[in-house]
């Protein structure tokens, strides 16, 4: 359990830091899957339609506020605020809005839609959003028609102006209902003070001169010259005073609030500007009225209210100087006259006293009929106020932008670029997942490590891929240094120097077992070792092929006849190699494999060769493969890179130990070295270490001494007379 432990542990930890090999490894994948998912992006870019966008963009009015007096407001203020657009956003889209759009350009029939389709179909080509920076709203609709999203922008904007229209309207009636009874009211309670002040009027000889001013009491009827006196000076004061506050009120106006409050007011001097204005009105909603037809700026009649609203607006500009002259002239004169009499009064002043408290009494009730007479008034004028925006022509949407019907390729979806880098985005992180999934699902053979961890047997050699047959090659090879390698480990991993009887066997076909093995013979022979093949794969014999030597006489015509070895063996083209073929195939290769004839020939050629490499079927396949291990010394497993899973591997071991087998070690074969870096430290020296062709002519000639040395490193005494 422990063992079990320590392999996952050490298999996480590769994988954490083996992220890039295994890109390397894969990169093919990752680049066809990366293509593929771009390839796929564009052809969905081009089959979508193609999406035109058109924008109204306008500037919304809030509405105004309602009066103090009524303690309520309209929801709107004279400012804008982020609730009050997002109010106006749902409002835009709402379904009401839609409605009149629909039925207004009759979209449900040109769309051949039902109504409720076609309004889904409104809400969603309908966005509304804010200029950046400004408070300026788009209106802007993208469908697939150009000619539709200007029409559509454009009712969808005057559909909400009508719709804010109405609403204004509506509000304007409610407050002048709230107005009128909330007059009706005040004008109670006016009238209530107003006959307490007359009673206190009367009762303490106290005249009520109007609002503003001041009263005094009369004692006898030797005073009632005085008190005219005063009086006269208490009205000129008022008259002044409410003359003064006018005057004052108006300086802060411009032209039109002046007009508007004049005609109010009810004074004589607006007499020549209601005419006028009421004029200036009719002229105005009736150029409303026109361009809401649908006549253009252009047109005569418009043209005609132009020229009509400028006149009377160059007359009545006329008039407002004039009255303001006129005014001016008043207050002047008021002011003098004003003057004259305060001298009288004050003459007069020392003659007319009255008591505190009864001055008291009657400046109480005085002060609180005037207030409310200053509220009510107040409601007056807030409604009349209301009564006069009636008849204005009040925009609540200012355009600033017109919709326009975009070029045949101004579209705005698909988006190409858009469109192509999320293709290329998605592709490199679906590829680079691909490549990790089937990384980490894939159980087979990877590196040293897992043949070393599962199988606890040395790893021999790694053979590059793309290797071939090293005797028919011209010149020295670097890939011969790969089996020099092999050689090397072979003599140093048996434990005893008499075991040169190895078999070679594979877990499946293809893995490269047989060009293994005739490499490795070459290599042995090269070195000066007496080398026997056997071509023991008694269900497709290879070996043959790569010396171009019949196999009809063989190892089965040994084994079943009284065939002598001489018979059987054959000297290759390459000194100190040679080769027994497989022969005919028989019927039941194994029972020939495991008969007592096989076993004294194996002991035999041991005798008479330095070393004897056996090749058998794939050992998971057949049988034969397990009888030759149980014959042989030592079973050597060759292992393609990245093909056999790490089960197989050991059920490959198993197979080799349960019949008494002994593993050599493993020959990691096939493989790419850019797979893992291990392995490019492993090969790299090939090619520099691989000998010229001096150093091969230079080792030919001295073979035999190789030989020698090489027996009595190895404790193999052989001779080559032994052979036959």
């Amino acid at each position: 359990m422990q063992n079990n432990n320590n392999i996952n542990a050490s298999e996480a930890n590769l994988h954490a830091v083996d992220y890039w090999q295994v890109v390397k490894n894969r990169y093919g994948l990752i680049i066809l899957t990366f293509l593929l998912v771009l390839l796929t992006a564009a052809v969905i870019t081009y089959v979508m339609p193609k999406m035109y966008q058109s924008e109204v963009i306008v500037e919304i009015k809030p509405y105004g506020q309602k009066s103090t007096a009524l303690r309520v407001d309209s929801g709107g203020g004279q400012f804008m605020t982020r609730q009050f657009l997002q109010t106006q956003f749902a409002i835009i889209e709402s379904e009401e809005t839609l409605k009149k759009v629909n039925n207004e350009l009759k979209l449900s029939r040109r769309w051949n839609m039902s109504d409720s389709n076609t309004l889904k179909t409104l809400q969603g080509v309908v966005n509304t959003r804010v200029e950046r920076g400004t408070d300026l709203i788009e209106i802007a609709v993208r469908h697939r028609n150009r000619e539709d999203v200007k029409l559509i922008a454009e009712q969808v904007a005057n559909s909400y102006s009508q719709r804010r229209s109405e609403g204004l309207d509506s509000r304007r009636l409610e407050s002048i209902k709230a107005f009128k009874e909330k007059s009706r009211v005040q004008e109670d309670k006016v009238e209530e003070y107003r006959t307490r002040l007359y009673a206190l009027s009367k009762k303490y000889q106290i005249p009520y001169l109007g609002r503003g001013s001041s009263s005094a009491p009369l004692r006898d009827s030797d005073a009632s010259e005085k008190d005219r006196s005063v009086q006269r000076y208490e009205e000129g004061k008022a008259s002044r005073d409410s003359l003064e506050t006018f005057v004052n009120s108006l300086t802060s106006l411009n032209d039109e609030d002046l007009i508007v409050t004049l005609i109010s007011s009810g004074r004589p001097e607006a007499n020549v500007l209601s005419a006028d204005y009421v004029k200036l009105s009719d002229f105005k909603q009736g150029k409303s009225e026109a361009l809401q037809s649908g006549l253009g700026v252009n047109h005569n009649r418009i043209k005609g209210l132009d020229v009509s609203i400028q006149e009377i607006e160059a007359r009545l500009s006329r008039s407002v100087v004039n009255v303001r002259n006129t005014l001016t002239r008043k207050l002047a004169s008021a002011n003098e006259t004003l003057r004259k009499l305060d001298i009288d009064s004050q003459e007069e002043a020392e003659d007319l006293m009255i008591g505190a408290e009864e001055k008291t009494k009657f400046g109480q009730v005085k002060d609180d009929y005037e207030r409310e007479a200053g509220i009510l008034e107040a409601l007056k004028q807030a409604e009349f106020s209301e009564v006069i925006g009636e008849n204005l022509d009040l925009n609540p949407l200012v355009f600033h932008q017109m919709a326009t019907i975009p070029e045949v390729k101004d579209y705005v979806s698909p988006n190409w670029t858009l469109n192509l880098a999320l293709g290329a985005v998605a592709g490199l992180i679906f590829g680079v997942g691909i490549a990790f999934a089937l990384e980490f699902m894939d159980t087979s053979v990877k590196s040293l490590d897992d043949v070393e961890r599962y199988l606890q047997v040395p790893v021999l050699a790694v053979i590059p891929r793309d290797v071939g047959v090293l005797h028919t090659q011209k010149g020295a090879s670097p890939d011969a240094e790969a089996y020099r390698i092999l050689r090397t480990n072979i003599e140093f991993n048996r434990k005893n120097p008499d075991d040169n009887a190895i078999t070679v066997v594979s877990g499946g076909a293809g893995e490269g077992k047989s060009t293994t093995m005739v490499n490795l013979s070459y290599i042995c022979a090269q070195g000066g070792y007496s080398t026997l093949m056997i071509d023991a794969d008694l269900r497709r014999p290879r070996l043959h092929t790569f010396f171009d030597i019949n196999n009809t006489v063989g190892l089965t015509n040994y084994l079943t006849t009284d065939l002598l070895l001489e018979d059987v063996i054959l000297q290759t083209p390459v000194d100190n190699l040679f080769f027994m073929p497989s022969g005919i195939l028989p019927a039941d290769a194994a029972g020939i494999l495991n008969s007592r004839r096989m076993s004294e020939m194996i002991r035999d050629v041991k005798e008479r060769f330095d070393i004897v490499l056996i090749d058998s079927p794939p050992i998971l396949g057949v049988s034969d493969a397990s009888v030759l291990a149980s014959e042989v010394d030592l079973t050597m497993i060759v292992v393609q890179h990245r093909k056999l899973p790490r089960n197989m591997l050991l059920r490959v071991k198993q197979a080799v130990e349960n019949v008494g087998g002994t593993v050599l070690g493993v020959v990691l074969n096939n493989v790419d070295i850019r797979s893992d870096s291990q392995y490019q430290y492993y090969t790299s020296y090939y090619t520099y270490y691989a000998p010229t062709e001096a150093d091969r002519e230079s080792s030919s000639l001295n073979a035999i001494d190789s030989k020698s040395t090489s027996v009595a490193t190895s404790g193999i005494n052989k001779n080559d007379d032994d052979l036959y």
